[in-house]
């Protein structure tokens, strides 16, 4: 298998309240839901930069299609980060998202290992810390 993830997919408990988090509130891009029409089928993708796609979808849906239970949500079980060019970068963006409806979790500050990040959740409680890694 070669090093590479092609999409991310976030589960949901409300699809409209985070697509509207992701496309209104960030201004990704999107069609918006489609696939209302097919069992477990609805489902909201985002062109990210790099061939890169991000998806939401129910979490029920992803319970029914693999047949595994339903489990609660838990903030801690995946990090997304979000990389920047500056530390001012790191507090617009969680300004950003804070009016965007995010919940704050961690203001940015000083890392130990020299850079400086924060963190939010998304309104469906997945967290994101915003870096900047002057490392990278």
């Amino acid at each position: 298998m070669k090093p590479r993830i092609s999409f991310i997919t976030l589960t949901v408990d409300n699809l409209e309240k985070a697509v509207a988090f992701y496309r209104d509130g960030l201004g990704w891009p999107t069609d918006g839901i489609i696939g209302e029409q097919y069992e477990n089928g609805a489902a909201a993708f985002f062109k990210l930069e790099n061939n890169l796609m991000f998806a939401l979808w129910p979490r029920q849906s992803l319970a029914n299609d693999s047949g595994l239970p339903l489990g609660n949500a838990q903030p801690t079980h995946v990090l997304l980060a979000h990389n920047v060019d500056s530390e001012e970068a790191v507090d617009a963006i969680l300004d950003e998202a804070s009016k965007a409806g995010a919940a704050w979790v961690k203001p940015a500050k000083t890392t130990s290992w020299g850079g400086y990040a924060g963190y939010f959740m998304d309104p469906e409680k997945h967290l994101w810390e915003v870096v900047y890694n002057p490392h990278l």
